[in-house]
């Protein structure tokens, strides 16, 4: 009765909320009063109940990628629909559901395909289209219209990944969200907008790990511990996790991993160490940092004849890999994935119903539940190796 009530009150109006909009790049966030507009054709406007915070947001934040500023981030949300425009047919007021940062269109090639889940509406597309020319294929950090929904101070705010969530409200498209079961619990199902789904996948979609086999997962942050779920839940025997933070060791046992390494106790590679433990290397590896170091020892942990390394963190864009060809010539695969290669739309609403059903347990991720006007105490945990959720 509550969400009805609020969506007879506010649709179709301008709703004044909170939000924590980053000016310009490399300042604390700034909690403010936004103006977020009613949705158009074809839009959602939801309550945000619960966001994660993940290091895609940092990167922006931190000026690594072409976004525009002034900017409101935030990509893992959970929460309920306010109000729809016209054309809405997949979610009504008063639904739960996640905001997809990759969308589903069901009509571009990507949706087509049973093979991958990149949607061209996604709002960085033209960035993997044209890698070789970042200024004029920047992001827009617009809606699919080329308009803006947040405003504050008289000036136009941008959007991010078509999602916003740092925001107590947010404006997304129809194809940006997708609605859950209204048992889900909003503070815990945040996660699976982005951070788990994307390690979990990176597991069962991308590198289709086998049973009994031998994985290495380089970063043990919420996507890497994920990474290791999906291995474990794959039937992996040995799964070795890397990070040069001790402090996340116990978590990562908990979860599956049998063997931790930390780099910095090594005087060799650590690529090296991983080849010794495992006699030629592991079947499975996978970046979930997003350094082209980290990226680089990944490959070579795998094994030389069949190894499939994954890379599941994001560098910064303009950074590039270099290495040795005859690394691939011995039968190596490296392969790259978004968001676990879910159809977005399609899957994640299960994985979602998995959770529900004891059959995924993603609280151990959660590390801290912060109220929103602490969302730069929370960055500060992420900057310091830390997972965290508002």
């Amino acid at each position: 009765m509550e969400q009805a009530k609020f969506s007879v009150e506010t649709a179709g109006r301008v709703i004044i909320c909170r939000a924590a909009i980053s000016w310009t790049p490399n300042t604390p966030l700034s909690v403010e009063e936004v103006e977020v507009d009613p949705p158009k054709a074809c839009e959602v406007r939801i309550k945000v109940i619960s966001t994660g915070i993940c290091g895609t947001d940092n990167h922006v934040l931190e000026g690594q990628f072409s976004f525009p500023f002034p900017i409101i981030v935030g990509h893992e949300g959970a929460g309920i629909v306010e109000s729809v425009g016209e054309g809405v047919t997949t979610v009504k007021p008063g639904d739960k559901v996640l905001t997809l940062p990759i969308p589903q269109c069901r009509e571009c090639s990507s949706c087509l395909s049973p093979k991958g889940n990149f949607c061209f509406k996604e709002e960085s597309v033209t960035i993997f289209l044209s890698p070789h020319d970042p200024i004029s294929q920047s992001p827009t950090g617009l809606m699919l219209d080329g308009t803006s929904r947040f405003t504050c101070r008289g000036r136009k705010i941008y959007h991010f990944a078509g999602t916003s969530t740092f925001a107590e409200y947010s404006v997304l498209s129809e194809i940006s969200v997708a609605k859950i079961d209204s048992a889900a619990p909003l503070d815990k199902v945040c996660v699976f907008s982005c951070g788990f789904s994307t390690g979990y996948g990176a597991a069962i979609n991308t590198a289709r790990v086998t049973p009994g086999s031998t994985c290495v997962v380089f970063g043990l942050g919420g996507v890497g511990l994920s990474v290791a779920m999906g291995c474990k839940a794959s039937g992996a025997a040995r799964i070795i996790g890397v990070d040069i933070n001790e402090g996340k060791f116990a978590r990562a046992k908990a979860v599956g991993v049998t063997d931790c390494l930390n780099p910095r106790h090594f005087k060799k590679p650590i690529q090296q160490v991983v080849v010794e433990m495992t006699g030629a290397g592991a079947d499975f590896s996978f970046e979930a940092i997003g350094t082209t170091d980290t990226m680089i020892a990944a490959l070579e942990s795998c094994h030389l004849s069949y190894g499939v390394c994954v890379i599941v963190g994001v560098a910064p864009f303009k950074a590039r890999l270099a290495f040795n060809p005859m690394l691939f010539l011995s039968g190596r695969t490296l392969k790259g994935g978004s968001l676990g290669e879910w159809k977005t739309q399609d899957c994640l609403p299960k994985l979602v119903n998995d959770y529900l059903h004891g059959k995924i347990n993603t609280d151990p991720l959660i590390t801290h539940i912060l109220p929103f006007d602490k969302i730069n105490k929370a960055m500060g945990l992420l900057r310091g190796g830390k997972s965290s959720l508002l």
